[in-house]
């Protein structure tokens, strides 16, 4: 399965390394999801007001605050597609731009690797995402 994620991955231009860090970045944004929608022993929260993160415990509701994973996630990732398409203009190529959608329910894929007609022009992103490349465990 994991193998599989990969190489679809490298059918879409990707590098290997690239595809191998795309898979550990959703990997990474599941679990956050997961951890945002709660456990018995509490869950995630953002200060909306300074954007920091906490873990908020279940049984005292005392706020601890924790590593923010998601930014960091977030950060690598528009990275990574930021610089595969510098390299297809640089190259002169004719591949096609990629973008990126983060769905943040964690019963599904949380990261999806966008190709040119995957999302209709003009169209809301939320209702077209999984229509690309579902970067998954």
């Amino acid at each position: 399965m994991v193998a599989e994620c990969i190489e679809t991955l490298r059918r879409a231009g990707i590098a290997y390394d690239d595809a191998t860090a795309l898979r550990r970045i959703a990997m990474t944004l599941h679990r956050w999801h997961e951890l945002e929608c709660g456990s018995d022993s509490g869950a995630v929260e953002r200060d909306e007001t300074t954007g920091k993160t906490y873990w908020v415990n279940a049984m005292t509701g005392k706020r601890f605050p924790c590593a923010d994973r998601e930014r960091g996630a977030l950060k690598r990732l528009e990275k990574i597609i930021s610089e595969h398409n510098k390299r297809l203009v640089a190259a002169g190529t004719h591949g096609q731009a990629l973008g990126y959608y983060v769905q943040g329910d964690p019963r599904g894929a949380s990261l999806y690797i966008l190709r040119p007609g995957d999302v209709p022009e003009g169209a809301e992103v939320d209702a077209y995402y999984s229509r690309g490349l579902a970067v998954y465990k």
